[in-house]
């Protein structure tokens, strides 16, 4: 059997970190305005993401390289996230997910109405 897939390859993990339906918004966020963000412009930015979710994503994608975090000493600290060489190399994949549901959500949404009106 092919184990392009296994449960113990290294870039298994990577997709997982990539499939959280958070990170992908938060790279964007990033991404999109090209400076440091605080956490709270990050969960302005993310309509529905609860701060529990948020703070995961962030660590994971902080963890894995892709965005740093800086906390500078003032009270109360304030802290900031950035993308990395990485996080920006990753942003192009991700920003081309988003162009593309972009392009195609209408096509996407007729095609789930035409699912949902079939008589099996």
């Amino acid at each position: 059997m092919d184990t392009k897939y296994a449960k113990a390859c290294p870039s298994r993990t990577v997709m997982d970190v990539l499939a959280n339906k958070w990170t992908l918004y938060v790279l964007g966020l990033l991404r999109q305005y090209e400076r440091p963000l605080r956490f709270t412009e990050l969960r302005r930015g993310v309509e529905g993401v609860t701060q529990k979710s948020l703070t995961q994503v962030l660590r994971n994608l902080e963890r894995d390289g892709m965005v740093t975090r800086t906390i500078y000493p003032t009270i109360p600290p304030r802290v900031e996230y950035a993308l990395t060489d990485l996080g920006r190399d990753v942003g192009a994949l991700t920003s081309a997910i988003a162009d593309w549901s972009k392009a195609n959500a209408g096509r996407v949404q007729a095609a789930r109405v035409a699912y949902d009106d079939r008589k099996d």
